[in-house]
């Protein structure tokens, strides 16, 4: 049951760079942005930067931001929802793209939902879904597996184990630590046979924009991608 004395938990969508939000977000989704004055965010310096951009109503110095990060342990997800649970309405920002998938905030909705908490997902830029619309790979069924192991030996397991998935012509997709793109991409080249394709889409919804898609054996004989810091999406289909 939805409390109806509470708040309302806000997913709010963040842009992959600041030059395009206009662009990108609904102004509906901005409006209520800039409505809000209290928000749960997993970068601070990120979110600062955003809601400048986005000429929030008030100065950014007053308002409250509550970090939600993976430092952040379970003990502490309460607190976070305070003045939702006192009736005041909040936002939820990753560090970039939609809250809640691949990030920390999915065990604050947990929680919320518990609660009795309203969550209102906003409408704004997936990276998986993009990537996934643009691959040419399978889009009926498809697996989003986050991020593969750091570990060298675990993760090139992995991408046996995500290829050989894949054979049930299951697009695989999954993601890397930005500084470590370009160590994924090699072990992907080095491991996956040469005709599974593989699509690698990087700083989507950008100026800069890539989203291509070769067999592994194509990609192999050219000059590869600089993915250095630059988040990227992979996507495998045997």
């Amino acid at each position: 049951m939805i409390n109806q004395k509470a708040g309302t938990l806000y997913f709010i969508p963040v842009t992959m760079g600041e030059d395009n939000i206009t662009k990108v977000l609904p102004s509906e989704v901005i409006g209520i942005a800039q409505q809000l004055d209290e928000f749960i965010v997993e970068n601070e310096k990120t979110a600062r930067h955003f809601l400048s951009a986005i000429k929030h109503s008030k100065p950014i110095r007053e308002l409250v931001l509550k970090p939600l990060n993976e430092h952040t342990s379970d003990k502490e997800l309460p607190a976070l929802l305070s003045s939702l649970i006192a009736g005041k309405d909040v936002g939820l920002m990753s560090e970039a793209g939609c809250p809640g998938i691949a990030d920390p905030g999915a065990k604050l909705a947990a929680l919320a939902h518990q609660k009795g908490i309203r969550i209102a997902p906003l409408v704004g830029p997936s990276s998986i879904l993009l990537s996934l619309m643009a691959s040419g790979l399978n889009g009926q069924r498809f697996t989003f597996l986050g991020y593969l192991p750091s570990d060298k030996a675990a993760r090139v397991n992995q991408l046996k184990e995500i290829e050989k998935r894949s054979k049930q012509q299951e697009t695989q997709i999954f993601i890397e630590t930005p500084y470590r793109n370009q160590h994924m991409l090699e072990d992907i080249l080095n491991t996956c046979h040469g005709e599974t394709r593989l699509c690698i889409a990087c700083n989507i919804s950008c100026g800069d924009e890539f989203i291509v898609t070769k067999r592994v054996k194509e990609w192999k004989a050219q000059a590869l991608p600089d993915l250095h810091k630059k988040p990227t999406v992979f996507l495998l289909l045997a």
